[in-house]
């Protein structure tokens, strides 16, 4: 059986490096994408919940239209009796069943009257509510509007980024595949721990571009000499040369460029 073989400290860096130019790459393109994916989502809730809204409002309309209705048959039916109880008083027998007949055509007379009073307060409420729900459709067409904005961006920003995102994170997973467990994980702790996302850094002239603080000559040497990963006493980040990053970046640009 072939003995696996060891990689060395310069490769592990390399492939440290090339890795963290995946995930910087990624970064960038959410960076770019930004708000937006949270910005539509919001909006398409509080549209969700103006619709809802203004359903319920529509379905109060019906409901007091159907009141008018059902009003407006109360009526017909008084308006029925009374001429019912009117024909009966030409037919009476004594004054007793006369004023009867009486107080049936003025009761008829008062249910048609508060009828329409009824009526009157409900068509009241239905332009009141009507008001409401043309304000409300308003409101909802300038931020339907808004959202179709937001939409149009974020499709114009995946349709640009989407593809070479998801290749970025497959290469990024690959990637990581090269690399030991215990490297990976200082490397994402890191990633973690500082600002700008960047665990690996390159000494440019004398300083650590993570924290800008000088490193000793000593160091910047065993460094150069990429015998054994040297980190940052100041940012904790992992450092590299510069030739070794230079080296790195134009490799991972032609990558980049083929995505």
């Amino acid at each position: 059986m072939a003995k696996k073989t060891e990689i060395t400290v310069e490769e592990k860096l390399r492939a440290l490096f090339d890795l963290q130019l995946i995930d910087s790459r990624i970064d960038k393109i959410r960076d770019i994408r930004g708000e937006l994916p949270l910005e539509v989502e919001d909006l398409e809730d509080e549209l969700e919940g103006m619709n809802t809204r203004l359903q319920k409002m529509n379905d109060g309309v019906e409901v007091v239209m159907n009141s008018i209705s059902d009003k407006k048959n109360q009526i017909e039916e008084s308006k029925e009796l009374i001429k019912k109880y009117t024909k009966q008083q030409d037919n009476v027998r004594n004054n007793r069943e006369y004023d009867s007949l009486s107080k049936e055509v003025e009761f008829q007379t008062l249910e048609i009257e508060l009828n329409e009073k009824h009526i009157r307060e409900f068509k009241a409420q239905i332009e009141q509510k009507k008001v409401v729900v043309e304000e409300t459709n308003e409101r909802l067409k300038k931020r339907q509007d808004h959202l179709t904005h937001k939409q149009g961006e974020l499709n114009e920003i995946l349709a640009e980024t989407e593809k070479e995102e998801k290749a970025l994170i497959k290469k990024s997973a690959d990637f990581e595949k090269k690399i030991e467990e215990r490297l990976i994980k200082a490397y994402k702790r890191i990633r973690t721990n500082v600002k700008n996302g960047l665990a690996i850094v390159a000494i440019d002239r004398g300083a650590s571009g993570g924290s800008f603080f000088t490193i000793p000559p000593q160091i910047q040497m065993e460094i150069a000499g990429r015998k054994k990963i040297i980190t940052d006493e100041h940012s904790g980040r992992i450092l590299v040369d510069i030739d070794l990053a230079t080296e790195e970046e134009a490799k991972m640009e032609k990558m980049f460029s083929k995505l």
